[in-house]
């Protein structure tokens, strides 16, 4: 009696498909990480010995941590204004009409076929003594004198939330176009307001959104290098310019591999958070 084939599932594949992608990776991102590591264990930029001391010298120098630490909080702050002016963005969207919408998703896709040394001088422009801002509010008469608004951390902040903004409204309109509207019917047909049953019904409901575009958001925040440098000014030292000094200026790679290890072990440790965050808040969707 002749025996019958199983058939496949139709999302089965060959797991020797995924060699190709697996060998891309490999080359160009294993490999190079791992040359990165290897160099970050030279003792010295010559390479007469090896060990843990560039990692040594970084964490044991108050500056340093500093700098790291500076660098983290810069995209933590830099997340929370996103979010303050990135969720209204979303949420306006999914609640008007079909030619709003595509005004809407325009204007926030806009900033990204723009290269971001165009929008980083930009910023600048608006942010000069003789700016756009400075210049209203002379011409009011609120101001006597110029404010000093670029080549400072308020300034930075606001350009890199600007400049990331598509990463934190795109997740959310997703997330908040994903709530059934009969819930937030029933909410106000069992006599709660308008406030509450956004804080009790809507927000909790778009935490996988707010997750996701925080994660894009700090990630591309943090790494933004032309825009911590242009508008920083040189005034604010953050880890991808502390990075571009040691190895391009001091020409000291080994403690500049050091320093990218421990950036990207940093980075990670926050996505990790995120995800743990993200896990959390799907089953608070789902509940």
């Amino acid at each position: 009696m002749a025996t019958t084939a199983t058939p496949k599932a139709p999302t089965a594949y060959d797991l020797k498909l995924a060699l190709p992608l697996g060998a891309f990776l490999a080359v160009f991102f294993v490999a190079p990480l791992a040359v990165l590591f290897l160099l970050s264990l030279q003792s010295d930029p010559k390479g007469t010995s090896y060990g843990l001391s560039q990692y040594g010298n970084f964490l044991g120098d108050a500056f340093s941590l500093g700098v790291l630490g500076s660098t983290l909080l810069l995209g933590v702050k830099v997340t929370a204004l996103s979010f303050l002016l990135g969720y209204p963005v979303a949420f306006a969207y999914t609640r008007v009409g079909a030619r709003l919408k595509s005004l809407i998703i325009l204007i926030v896709l806009l900033p990204l076929l723009t290269s971001v040394v165009v929008r980083t001088f930009a910023w600048i422009v608006i942010l000069g003594r003789q700016g756009i801002i400075n210049s209203a509010l002379l011409s009011m008469g609120l101001i006597s004198t110029p404010l000093k608004l670029l080549y400072t951390e308020s300034g930075l902040v606001v350009a890199l939330a600007q400049v990331q903004m598509p990463l934190m409204v795109l997740p959310l309109i997703t997330a908040i176009g994903r709530i059934d509207p009969n819930l937030t019917d029933a909410s106000a047909a069992l006599g709660s307001g308008a406030w509450r049953t956004f804080f009790k019904v809507t927000l909790p409901l778009s935490l996988p959104g707010i997750i996701a575009g925080s994660l894009l958001t700090y990630a591309a925040a943090i790494t933004a290098f032309i825009t911590q440098s242009l508008v920083g000014g040189g005034q604010m030292l953050f880890m991808p310019m502390y990075l571009y000094q040691q190895a391009s200026t001091l020409q000291n790679w080994p403690f500049a591999a050091a320093i990218s290890i421990i950036f990207l072990v940093a980075v990670l440790a926050v996505v990790t958070l995120f995800n743990l965050l993200g896990r959390l808040s799907r089953g608070v969707a789902s509940a």
